[in-house]
């Protein structure tokens, strides 16, 4: 495998955050840096990787509270991705205030991510599947040759996303599923934002809620 994934559990939500770097280039990207970016700096320093990219599932603070702390601690600060239709939540700092919270949501996302957009960690391709529902705007990133789905908090070890909060629709997040997860191999590892990875295959056969 040419690339290394280094995995976090962070902030008050346990949300899974993942540095994806490059060993060969030294380059590295940060998808959904949860909270506490100063440790996410502190992996990619040790590895003498740079962070060049933040990647956005969506727009929740729970996934993006780290982000200001990455791109204050990276020279020059990396580019967020986002897809637009989650800039509206971007803007209210992930929808932090409704729990009593305040956050620095980062820099603003200049990267509009889109469905069937092919992004590159290294020479390994990423695709971008947008699987709303959670959110209107959530995306995840697949990388066929690694049979690795970074699925945010669409679908869990499990379980599958809340949709109960603002903008939320269970039954657009269940199209999403069946259309964008359940349709990849059985063997594709589902890296999430919550929880243990699991597999396409495990979901298909026990989720109670698929």
């Amino acid at each position: 495998m040419t690339l290394e994934i280094v995995s976090f559990t962070l902030g008050p939500a346990a949300t899974n955050a993942y540095l994806v770097g490059h060993p060969a280039s030294g380059t590295a990207v940060a998808i959904d840096p949860a909270w506490d970016g100063h440790l996410i700096l502190a992996a990619a320093s040790e590895r003498g990787w740079r962070i060049n990219n933040i990647w956005l599932t969506h727009a929740h603070f729970d996934h993006l509270g780290g982000a200001a702390a990455v791109a204050d601690g990276s020279n020059p600060p990396p580019p967020v991705a986002l897809h637009p239709d989650d800039y509206w939540l971007w803007r209210v700092q992930g929808g932090a205030p409704l729990w009593g919270l305040q956050i620095d949501p980062g820099p603003e996302p200049t990267i509009d991510l889109k469905h069937g957009m092919t992004m590159f960690i290294g020479e390994t391709e990423f695709q971008v599947h947008h699987a709303p529902g959670h959110t209107p705007g959530h995306v995840m990133f697949y990388a066929p040759s690694l049979s690795t789905l970074f699925c945010g908090d669409v679908i869990f070890a499990g379980s599958i996303g809340r949709t109960d909060l603002p903008r939320g629709d269970h039954a657009t997040l269940i199209e999403s599923i069946r259309r964008q997860v359940l349709t990849l191999p059985d063997e594709t590892r589902l890296l999430n934002g919550h929880g243990p990875a699991t597999t396409v295959g495990q979901e298909r056969i026990s989720n109670p809620f698929l």
